[in-house]
Order: C-alpha cells, then sequence, then structure tokens
C-alpha cells in the first residue's frame, strides 16, 4: 500500500466564491477523491493551516509520496518545514508539485533555479502530447490529452533539464510548455505536472487522475537504496536543509 499526503494551501477555495463552487471540498479533497478509488493507495489530506501545515515529522516518514498544490501562499509556508520535506525527499520519499505549485519553497530548493516560466490566465485549449510513450506515468491516458479550457503556462520554463520528459503541451496562441517533468533528487523522485487551475475542473477529471495515480506509483521508490543518485548541479543537497525543527 502506498501512503499519499495531498497537501493544499487552500486558500482560493476559502476567499473565492468561483473556486469553492468548483471544489467545495478543496483542491486537496478532489484530487484525494481522485486517487482514493485506487485500492493500492491510501490517502491522507492537509493544509496550510495545519499545524506545522500539517507536515509534522511524524506526518512525513509515515508518507511514501507528498502531493503539492499551492499558489498565493508560497511564502507563508515555514522555512523549517520546507527543509524537512526537502530531507524526506534526498532519503527517498516521492514528491509530486502540481500547476502553480512551480514557484513553491519545496520545489525551488529541490531544483535550484527560479522556476520561473511564461503565463496567460485566459481560456485556452490545452493539447498534452505524450513524449516517452513506454513510461509507467503515461500507462492508460489519452494521447494527447486535451484540456478545452485551461491557463496558459509557456516556455522558456526556468528549470534544470528534465532526467525524463514525459509531456510536452501546446495552447491556443502557439506557445509550448514542457508540462510533465521526471526528476530524481537524492533517493527520492520528483514529478512536476502543470495543470491545474484553480478555475478549472481539471481535478475532477478521470484522465487527470490517471496520471496522478501512475505517477504516484512511479514516484514510490520502495527499495531507495537501489535507486541512483543523483542532484542538479544547480541545487547542491544541502541547498536548503536547515536544522530539524
Amino acid at each position: 500500500m502506498t501512503r499519499v499526503l495531498v497537501w493544499n494551501e487552500d486558500i482560493h477555495e476559502t476567499k473565492n466564491d468561483e473556486v469553492r463552487a468548483i471544489y467545495p471540498k478543496g483542491i486537496h479533497g478532489a484530487i484525494a477523491a481522485l486517487l482514493s478509488s485506487q485500492s493500492d493507495l491510501s490517502v491522507r489530506t492537509a493544509t496550510l493551516a495545519d499545524p506545522e501545515h500539517g507536515l509534522t515529522k511524524d506526518t512525513l516518514e509515515s508518507t511514501d509520496v507528498l502531493i503539492w498544490w499551492g499558489h498565493l501562499a508560497h511564502h507563508l509556508v515555514d522555512d523549517a518545514v520546507v527543509a524537512r520535506v526537502q530531507a524526506r525527499v534526498l532519503q527517498g520519499m516521492g514528491l509530486i508539485v502540481l500547476h502553480s505549485g512551480h514557484l513553491s519553497k519545496i520545489f525551488r530548493a529541490l531544483m535550484g533555479t527560479t522556476c520561473n516560466l511564461r503565463w496567460r490566465e485566459a481560456d485556452d485549449r490545452e493539447v498534452i502530447w505524450t513524449v516517452a510513450p513506454d513510461h509507467p506515468i503515461v500507462a492508460g491516458v489519452p494521447q494527447p490529452l486535451v484540456l478545452p479550457r485551461h491557463e496558459m503556462y509557456g516556455e522558456f520554463f526556468d528549470i534544470p533539464t528534465p532526467d525524463e520528459l514525459v509531456f510536452v503541451s501546446n495552447f491556443t496562441g502557439g506557445e509550448v510548455f514542457r508540462s510533465g517533468c521526471c526528476f530524481k533528487r537524492g533517493k527520492g523522485r520528483v514529478f512536476y505536472f502543470s495543470p491545474g487551475h484553480e478555475t478549472y475542473p481539471i481535478f475532477h477529471r478521470a484522465d487527470i487522475g490517471q496520471v496522478l495515480a501512475n505517477a504516484v506509483r512511479w514516484a514510490h521508490v520502495q527499495t531507495p537504496h537501489a535507486v541512483e543518485t543523483r542532484t542538479s548541479p544547480n541545487a547542491p543537497t544541502n541547498w536548503f536543509i536547515k536544522a530539524e525543527a
């Protein structure tokens, strides 16, 4: 059984009626519902408002894969908690970062770059193309995967070259984006997946749920000692780690 923790800052849902109507149980609740149908996954949730953001040492030690969604409150995530999460990733915990989580402290710490990108908030049509057809993350996923309405994310995306590129998206404005990227950090695996803007019902889609379930299984390293240890040349393993809080 893979132990999954879905983390969400849960701010849009409490302050924005439009978002609350789409995600009445929060984005974390919607993602948990998508994954809970999988018999091999045990799913919990946590939010920014929880003590220690729901990311205590004990909680992280009992988590195989952490899923992260954030947007408005990256700066409110405590540095000591970020260091704790980073340390767990380096020890072998999987991490899946979604959409605007590209600017989260934890993703930037693990990448060692700004993680900036181009964006346009409009009703763009996004076509997500599989570029690694044999990768386990794409099993059972439509090729291509089409989002009729979504926010545009475009290059240049300031990240290290992915260890594996799984998805590339194109948009109505002609932009392209590396929308599914795999990285190895220490003994852990990291997957960035760009869909998931809060004003679109992305996390109610079964095909998105299939991507996330596949990504969780890929990111769960059951024998971390056997995984190749790699870090970005931009991000030494102690780039962000501070003393345990």
